[in-house]
């Protein structure tokens, strides 16, 4: 699946990194070749220069082959301009685009265009977006390095220990939700069907964790 995010601030880069250590197709766009740095040494994917409305800037991040387009520059007029360019003239399936205006958001909204604000859990809604099955934060810690999420997993987990879940994923079970009573694990917790799993996650992590949880368990939590 090929994603082309326009904007590589804090959010946008945030959201390229997650795509791409989860192994998706990404590329992103923006005006300023600086603004790359934020993407880090590992990420994999396309650093294209220009501006995200434009076709020429667009065709080079290979939007006709993009399953989603998100637009998150630091302005309105850009990001609706791109969101309209990628949903109307290539067509692409899943388009959200970041306004601070509140009510041009609601327009856009109605036009079937989800937007985001500017709020901690922007990223998370940009990935409900794009890859609705992945995991998204009920919460997380102030630095936004660590979120607490419900993590899916294969039926095959049920009636093994919650530390071998855990060990797993990478992830840490905070509570389990059984039949709708809230239970703190511990070493002998066993995970039933039906629970309701949340685990602290690493940010970094929120779109690989259901790629691990939907496996069947492996030889060592055997």
């Amino acid at each position: 699946m090929h994603t082309v995010i326009m904007g590589c601030g804090r959010v946008g880069s945030m959201l390229a990194r997650q795509l791409s250590d989860a192994g998706h197709s990404v590329a992103v766009i923006d005006r300023d070749a600086e603004a790359f740095r934020r993407l880090g040494p590992e990420f994999r994917g396309t650093q294209v220069l220009g501006m995200g409305f434009d076709r020429d800037t667009l065709t080079k991040a290979r939007i006709a082959e993009a399953h989603a387009f998100a637009a998150v520059s630091s302005g309105d007029n850009s990001n609706i301009i791109a969101a309209r360019v990628a949903r109307e003239q290539f067509g692409v399936e899943i388009v959200v685009a970041r306004i601070y205006d509140q009510k041009r958001a609601a327009v856009y909204e109605r036009l079937g265009i989800p937007t985001v604000a500017t709020v901690p859990w922007t990223a998370d809604r940009l990935l409900r977006e794009i890859i609705p099955e992945g995991v998204i934060s009920e919460w997380r810690d102030p630095t936004g390095q660590v979120a607490i999420a419900a993590i899916p997993y294969h039926r095959e987990w049920i009636g093994r220990p919650v530390h071998q879940l855990e060990r797993a994923l990478s992830v840490h079970v905070a509570s389990i939700i059984r039949f709708g009573e809230a239970l703190l694990p511990d070493e002998s917790s066993v995970i039933q069907d039906g629970d309701i799993v949340y685990a602290a996650v690493l940010c970094t992590d929120l779109v690989a964790v259901p790629d691990r949880a939907a496996a069947r368990p492996g030889e060592e939590s055997a």
